[in-house]
Parts: C-alpha cells; structure tokens; sequence
C-alpha cells in the first residue's frame, strides 16, 4: 500500500485530468476536492473516483470545460444546467453563487442537473461555515439508483443519497455528511479493490441475504445497501427516498429509476442560510457553541477516551495524513497506474 504526501497525489491527478483535456483550472478543482477527501479519511471520495471520472470523460458522458447555464433565477433561487461539466466544478460555481444571494436574503437555495458526481458533500459545508453559512446539501445519482432497496425488497430502488447538514460555531464548525444507507457505495468499493470482506450488516446479496462480499455491487446478480436504521430501517430509506425526489424533482434531473444507466453524475440541492439574518449571527453561535460544548463535556461510559462531535474525526485525519502521507490501497493504486500510462503521464515516485 503506497503512500504519498498530499502535493504530490494533488499533481498526479492534476496531470491525469490535464492529459484528457480538462482546463488546468477545473482540473486543480477536481484534483483539490479529491485529495482532501483521503485527507479527511474519505477514500470513498478520493483518488478511487478518478478511474470512474476519467472514463466518463473519454467516452463523452462528462464534459470538460462545459457551461454553467442558469435555467430559472428569481432573488433567492437558480435553477441550472451544468451541462454535463464535472462536478465538483459546477458545484462549487452554483454554492458560490448562492452565498452572496442568501447574504442579500437571508437565504438561497439552487439546484443542478447534468453534472458530474460531486465529490464529498462536507467540502461544500465547509466552505459555507467559513463564511458564516449554515448549509443544508442533498445530490441524488441523477436517474441511477442502484445502491439501497427497500425495507423487505431485494432490488435497488434509491441512491445511497446523503444528507449534509453544516454550522459554524465559534470554533470549529459542526459538519455532518451521512448516507441515509449503512454506508457509501465507495467504502463498498474501496473493499472490493482491496480485495477484503464489508463489515457485517453493510450488504445484501441478491435474493436479500446478508452478505460481506463487496462483489454484490458490481457483478450481476446485483446485491444492495442497507439503508440507514438497523431494524428501524424504514427510517433511513424514507429519508433517502424523500431526497431522492427533492433533488431530482426540485432539479429537472430524473428521480431514481430502475434499468437507468450510471452517468457517475448527480443532481443537487443546496440551501443556503445567513445566520445573521435570523436570530442574529451573536445568538446562533453563542447558542451553538454552548450546545457543541455541552455535548462534549458529557459524562463518559466506562472506557470511552472522549466523545466527538461530527466533524472531528475528519479534521483529525486530515492532521495525521498532512503529517503522515496519504495511503492508497494496492487495487486503487493498479488502476491508476495503468490509467497512467495509458495517458503517458509521468507515475509518482
């Protein structure tokens, strides 16, 4: 298992995405967001991602250097087309956007269809709270849901479409990023390219058997995800399904529908709050802050070091990986060495 410092992943990429015509700015954009998602211990969303992206380039499903297009505006909302451009790039055009409208407002919300697959949501959140942004975030695959059935089905029916909530508080802000389902399909995948075993209680075969072979996703007869809840799993599919519609409904993008084809692509929503133009931004981060720090003062069971808060385990990896180098596993790292030299760029020593 390779590791490598976060400059050098950031280059590779960069001049992976360069090799097939990507602007050199987006191609930094896509390469920064992966790169901080294996910092933050999300190798779901990091460098694994580039086979996926990297095919849908060639074969014409994304589009480099596409258009932002702006459908329907009013003050507070936009309705855009990304026209089939990455991601994480019309992503970030569309929060960028939103910010100063929601400044104005007091709050903006936006969708996107024909993009990319985004990336980590929390980056998104991340960026808000820096500039004293609450940000409420859900995306959905565009059409493809193959990923979680429901409660008793043995057919995907939805994504495993997340839900991110993000607060600034007077310190370090609040940010969680969940599945509604057990897990994201990419710590799915990054199992099966390591060649190890799923937890117990993450899948389920095709007939509907709890399963640890990571293969159920990838090789037919499909298995699934379970949803979020355990055996109250109810919840976490309606929450999952209620996004699902949100985001493609509210969009123009099309809902989960069986048979559709992946296009490594998501719809989105993001809903922007100004906290300053509610209560006033003194009270939410006085209010928060408190609530933060008496959830982290609480009293401890027997063995339990401390108790953290959404948020920290991603910033404490991202010291340790900054510190230590990233790791990418052996089947990870296969693919994008031959990705490499199939383009001719140069393979990281």
């Amino acid at each position: 298992m390779p590791t490598f410092p976060a400059a050098i992943l950031q280059s590779f990429a960069e001049a992976l995405f360069g090799s097939a015509r990507v602007p050199a700015e987006d191609a930094s954009r896509v390469a920064r967001s992966l790169v901080e998602a294996n910092l933050a211990g999300h190798d779901s969303h990091g460098l694994i991602r580039i086979p996926q992206y990297m095919e849908a380039i060639i074969d014409g499903r994304l589009r480099p250097g596409a258009p932002f297009t702006v459908v329907k505006e009013t003050a507070a909302l936009m309705v855009v087309d990304g026209g089939w451009g990455l991601g994480q790039v019309q992503a970030h055009r569309l929060l960028d956007r939103l910010i100063p409208r929601a400044q104005g407002l007091g709050l903006a919300a936006g969708t996107l269809k024909n993009c990319g697959h985004i990336g980590r949501l929390g980056e998104y959140a991340e960026h808000a709270a820096a500039q004293r942004m609450a940000l409420i975030a859900t995306v959905n695959g565009h059409g493809f849901g193959r990923g979680v059935a429901p409660p008793g089905g043995v057919d995907s029916r939805i994504g495993t479409n997340p839900l991110c909530l993000g607060a600034p508080t007077r310190g370090e802000p609040i940010i969680l990023d969940i599945g509604t389902s057990v897990c994201a399909e990419g710590k799915v995948r990054v199992c099966f390219n390591k060649g190890q075993a799923a937890p117990e209680g993450w899948l389920l075969d095709a007939q509907g058997r709890p399963t640890t072979d990571p293969g159920v996703l990838y090789k037919e007869p499909r298995g699934s995800i379970r949803p979020l809840g355990g055996a109250q799993a109810y919840k976490g599919f309606g929450v999952g399904l209620l996004l699902d519609m949100f985001a493609g409904g509210l969009s123009g993008a099309k809902c989960s529908t069986p048979g559709h084809p992946n296009l490594v692509a998501n719809a989105v929503l993001f809903i922007v709050l100004d906290i300053d133009q509610f209560a006033g931004a003194e009270h939410f981060v006085r209010e928060v802050s408190a609530l933060a720090e008496a959830v982290r003062s609480c009293p401890r069971a027997e063995g339990v070091p401390e108790i953290l808060l959404p948020g920290d385990p991603e910033r404490r990896e991202t010291a340790r990986r900054r510190q230590h180098g990233i790791p990418l596993d052996d089947g990870t790292w296969a693919q994008l060495l031959q990705l490499a030299q199939k383009l001719n760029v140069t393979i990281p020593a």
